[in-house]
């Protein structure tokens, strides 16, 4: 039989049935009493004609019913196209009209977004709303509820498309990168056989789970082994520090936001954190300097990972048991290979400096419906990162620039030309070029710079609201500069 994401979970549940699968706001869900909910949304979802191949879209923050709906479009064949609760109606309106979406699961309060291009989007008639925090009685929680709570699986083949995650373009649209049931698998033994996690581990889930890392470390991880996976989706740092005493939290994969405030934040020291193991930090560059700090403070491993979310997304990984690098983003994954490459595709010895590309079980299937773009970044079986970077004798990956326009801001890859296609439908912009300035805590934020016509008038907290009403915020440029001309000869 062909292991698929849907009989991952079987397994789970059958081994590990009275387990903490979730724990939410204080709730906790087992592993018998979660694929018995995916079992009955699975149902529902066939019920509306939703088949094999189908696109279900799960706009949700980090909720139980965020893991029910993936892992019921999983059980189904379908794909789900998993989206940021921050896109805004026009990047809905791409995303879902791209993505052929015939289903969209949303919160209540999320859903004026999709009534507003509702008319614009012919395929996807089905809206499946989740009510909220506080609503008891929403129609995800009737549908999985009444049940029927037993569910027959489709022959899935590990090449078949299990998740369309949309990642930045240089074009300023973004791709969706189709990612297979094989590619999740593998990389869904990250914590059990990378980091030799048990079911007695508890992950804290601070990252979105719409974003592939999130995803990947902190339910597919924990769900493969049978561990609990601690669901935050409005948070503070005391908040944290009490979720990781209360819950007896044994890792966090997260960005490096987030352990620069632990280190930084005052009266972390009432708090009785000695249950953490190990942390993980992606998504963005941790500075070096701060490693040891936070190790030191919290006497706790931390390890900075790599990935991107064509990738599955994750490459490689600093080891528990190795010898930390500073600056090194460890070592390669079993069963991926890294080159560093010249710009004619040819490899570069040992220490030198070049593009990082990546080949192996995790590499996506494609961009979908994009043919052109997927040829781009994947040449000769290689996945061309547009990272710079090199490879020490050990084995050790240092990332050294990017050989692409991009800012990455807390995890978030954003690409300029997206937000500088907004900027320019603004009447007032002339000319605008975005850039990435460096930021401690969010590595780096994004930055506009604006040449104004001079007939008419606008300021900085103008623009900032005409990106808002385009963009996910982390898309929003925090600082705007107006300036007489740019320079765009180096770009």
């Amino acid at each position: 039989m062909t292991m698929s994401l849907g009989r991952m979970l079987e397994e789970s549940a059958t081994r590990y049935a009275k387990n903490a699968a979730t724990i939410y706001d204080g709730k906790v869900m087992t592993y018998e009493a979660l694929n018995r909910a995916v079992n009955a949304l699975g149902n529902e979802l066939g019920s509306l004609g939703i088949k094999k191949g189908d696109k279900v879209a799960v706009m949700l923050s980090n909720c139980p019913e965020f893991v029910i709906s993936y892992f019921a479009v999983q059980k189904i064949g379908a794909v789900a196209v998993t989206l940021n609760v921050l896109s805004t109606s026009y990047e809905l309106r791409h995303l879902l009209g791209n993505s052929d979406t015939k289903c969209l699961i949303t919160e209540t309060h999320l859903v004026k977004k999709f009534e507003e291009i509702r008319n614009d989007l012919p395929l996807c008639r089905h809206l499946i709303t989740t009510g909220g925090l506080d609503s008891e009685a929403s129609p995800f929680r009737c549908i999985i509820e009444k049940g029927p709570f037993t569910l027959e699986i489709p022959a899935i083949t590990g090449d078949d498309p299990a998740v369309m995650i949309y990642t930045a373009g240089l074009t300023g649209k973004p791709l969706g990168a189709v990612l297979t049931h094989h590619n999740l698998l593998t990389q869904s033994n990250l914590l059990g056989g990378v980091y030799s996690c048990t079911e007695k581990d508890r992950g804290l889930a601070l990252i979105p789970l719409f974003h592939a890392f999130g995803a990947v470390a902190n339910m597919l991880g924990p769900i493969r082994i049978g561990a609990g996976i601690v669901l935050m989706d409005r948070f503070t740092l005391d908040g944290i520090f009490s979720t990781i005493e209360k819950e007896k939290v044994t890792y966090i994969a997260a960005v490096p936001r987030l352990f620069l405030g632990m280190i930084l934040h005052q009266g972390s020291e009432k708090y009785n954190v000695s249950s953490l193991g190990f942390c993980i930090t992606g998504g963005s560059a941790m500075p070096p300097e701060f490693i040891p700090l936070f190790e030191e403070k919290f006497k706790v491993i931390l390890r900075e990972g790599y990935g991107l979310t064509e990738a599955s997304p994750v490459c490689s990984v600093g080891r528990r048991e190795m010898v930390h690098k500073p600056g090194s983003i460890g070592t390669i994954l079993p069963g991926t290979e890294a080159k560093i490459m010249d710009d004619r595709d040819r490899e570069l010895p040992i220490g030198e400096i070049g593009e990082l590309v990546i080949r192996g079980d995790n590499v996506m299937k494609g961009y979908y419906k994009d043919g052109e773009a997927t040829a781009r970044v994947i040449r000769n079986g290689w996945l061309h990162t547009s990272d710079l970077a090199r490879i020490d004798e050990d084995g050790y990956i240092f990332l050294t620039g990017r050989k692409k326009r991009m800012i990455i801001t807390s995890g978030f890859n954003v690409y300029p030309r997206e937000t500088e296609k907004v900027l320019q439908m603004h009447p007032a912009v002339k000319t605008v070029m975005v850039v990435g300035k460096p930021d401690l805590l969010r590595g780096e934020i994004v930055k506009a710079l604006v040449v104004r016509k001079p007939d008419i008038p606008a300021d900085e907290k103008e623009i900032m609201r005409h990106c808002r009403t385009y963009l996910s915020s982390y898309k929003v440029p925090r600082e705007v500069e107006f300036v007489e001309s740019i320079d765009i000869s180096n770009e």
